[in-house]
């Protein structure tokens, strides 16, 4: 599956759920992944609940839902495999709309890498890769 593709032309909502070491679990609104051309993906993160849990449990999962009707879109579930603070992909990555002051007053952020064990579609336990290569002909 080429996610790389897929979120570079997907618009939708996506949810990322974390689990604390004792099984706690949050769930968050975040933006698309940004995904390398080793497959796998990273995500920017402020220094908040889910970035917490990330440093007990690495284990993550992240629903994306396709904007438009019906329940279209994928799960991944993922491993982190590392964390960056001072990199220059983080000023790169940034998206959003604010001014260079109010992003330093949000506090530090975190580049965040998974790797994508395993992804699903959206519901159900089919083929997520087969759903989007008809999806993209």
């Amino acid at each position: 599956m080429d996610l790389k593709n897929y979120f570079l032309t997907a618009k939708g909502t996506g949810v990322f759920s974390t689990a604390d070491s004792e099984g706690r679990v949050n769930a968050a609104i975040y933006s698309r992944p940004h995904v390398f051309d080793d497959g796998t993906v990273a995500f920017l993160m402020r220094k908040k609940l889910t970035h917490h849990n990330l440093q007990s449990n690495p284990y993550a999962s992240f629903l994306f839902h396709e904007s438009g009707p019906g329940y279209r879109g994928l799960r991944l579930h993922l491993r982190k495999i590392k964390e960056e603070t001072e990199s220059p992909l983080i000023a790169k990555m940034t998206r959003g709309n604010l001014t260079p002051e109010e992003d330093r007053a949000k506090g530090p952020k975190y580049l965040v890498h998974f790797a994508v064990e395993k992804i699903l579609p959206l519901i159900g336990s089919g083929n997520a890769s087969a759903e989007i290569s008809q999806k993209e002909h």
